[in-house]
């Protein structure tokens, strides 16, 4: 999760103690209201899925939905905390006004919301509700209480994993070998059977289904972005320089993920001394503003300048269309850069790329350590670590070799249409 609010330790505490009482005690108390109020389900026409904490999971999670809106011909929902809810609009394949925002800010902000976010489920029909979130508490009952007749999501069956309760009907084993976007689409599949199996879903999932493209940005977008660009860069020639991205922060969810900032200012200055050609900017949301001056103002380069707070999320497909190559760690702009089409290197150290790379081109580079990756459905993703041996095992070399060879191969499509003021 992003942005200001409650911390994601108190949101996990939270999940934790009022989370396990509140699930068991709703298990009870909805399956009596089941079994006294029986009726037939509706034919499945409106999905609402849930997905909470994580913006780069809204795009993993995008076949799936496509999924569902094509072979059912229903109506997509959406419910995600309010500080991530723009992610969606990027690939568009939720209406905007079927997003239901829920603040995170205080405690009394989130209970409000869930009342509010009962009503709407309500008077919005909803014929499924398909929980993509793993094993969280939180989730779990909002996908009891939003109304559905059929209720999908991962259930722990024989394993260790996390208690929350007894409200589905239809019950997905979660597959930790599989990557997370064909667990997601499994979800879907529940909802296609044709009959009920022990467990959801015993069916094959192929590579061709990972597909995802955002769509690609109007040449006057292109142009008034890099108008902004050269206005806060002086120094960037789009007709000579290459665009390079680097994006420093990996979120605050997992701060194990984050590669050490000295070495982003390494691989700065070696690619800005190998290729007079490139200008890099650095980019980051808002709150990454000083983290992104202050790594900027180490690389000394007039080639070099922070970007971050300077656009929205809106925008970032516009500014990958710009680009030549992005590194990033292991976060949502990793996901919407790859999307785009942009190659994206990504750095991944506690979480491993067989499960969570980003769907698109994107270059994954990992240690692979014994002891990683440390994060997993079963220990609410949050890790034991206090030394990210696994970021550190990851090279300055390496990392400019990856980069170097993106550089050195024939460019994409050059923006053309966007040095030329439209009209």
């Amino acid at each position: 999760m992003t942005g200001t609010g409650l911390s994601v330790d108190t949101m996990r505490r939270i999940d934790r103690w009022a989370g396990v009482p509140l699930c068991a005690l709703s298990t009870i108390l909805l399956k009596l209201w089941w079994r006294v109020r029986p009726k037939a389900p509706r034919p499945v026409r409106r999905v609402l899925f849930i997905e909470l904490s994580e913006m780069g999971s809204t795009l993993l999670a995008d076949p799936a939905m496509r999924k569902a809106r094509d072979r059912l011909g229903a109506e997509l929902y959406f419910v995600i905390f309010a500080q991530n809810a723009d992610s969606l609009a990027l690939a568009g394949t939720v209406p905007r006004g079927n997003v239901f925002r829920i603040r995170s800010g205080s405690l009394w902000h989130l209970v409000a919301d869930v009342l509010a976010f009962l009503r709407w489920t309500r008077r919005n029909a909803i014929d499924a509700a398909v929980d993509l979130e793993l094993f969280s508490r939180f989730s779990g009952l909002l996908t009891g209480w939003s109304g559905a007749d059929r209720r999908v999501g991962y259930y722990r069956f024989h394993n260790e994993g996390l208690y929350r309760g007894d409200m589905l009907t239809h019950r997905v084993v979660y597959n930790p070998h599989i990557h997370i976007a064909k667990n997601f689409i499994a979800l879907v599949e529940a909802l296609l059977a044709e009959t009920p199996t022990l467990p959801y879903s015993k069916t094959i999932i192929p590579d061709s289904e990972l597909t995802i493209a955002l769509p690609p940005p109007a040449a006057a977008a292109r142009w008034k972005l890099r108008r902004r660009i050269q206005k806060l860069a002086p120094k960037f020639d789009a007709d000579r320089m290459r665009l390079v991205l680097v994006n420093p922060h990996a979120g605050d969810m997992l701060p194990q993920r984050q590669w050490m900032p000295e070495r982003f200012v390494a691989l700065i200055r070696r690619l800005l001394a190998a290729h007079d050609d490139i200008f890099v900017l650095v980019t980051g949301a808002p709150g990454e503003r000083a983290q992104a001056e202050h790594l900027v103002a180490q690389c000394a380069s007039d080639r070099c300048v922070s970007f971050a707070g300077h656009s929205a999320i809106s925008d970032l497909p516009v500014l990958y269309a710009l680009a030549v190559v992005m590194v990033a760690g292991d976060s949502g702009p990793a996901h919407f850069a790859a999307a785009s089409g942009l190659p994206t290197v990504v750095l991944f150290g506690p979480e491993t790329p067989l499960l969570y790379r980003p769907l698109g081109n994107s270059i994954p580079i990992y240690a692979g350590l014994a002891c990683s990756p440390c994060v997993s459905a079963s220990n609410h993703r949050k890790s034991a670590c206090e030394d990210n041996v696994c970021m550190r095992a990851i090279g300055v070399e390496q990392v400019f070799d990856s980069v170097t060879e993106v550089l050195a191969a024939p460019s994409r499509p050059r923006v053309d249409a966007a040095r030329a003021e439209p009209g």
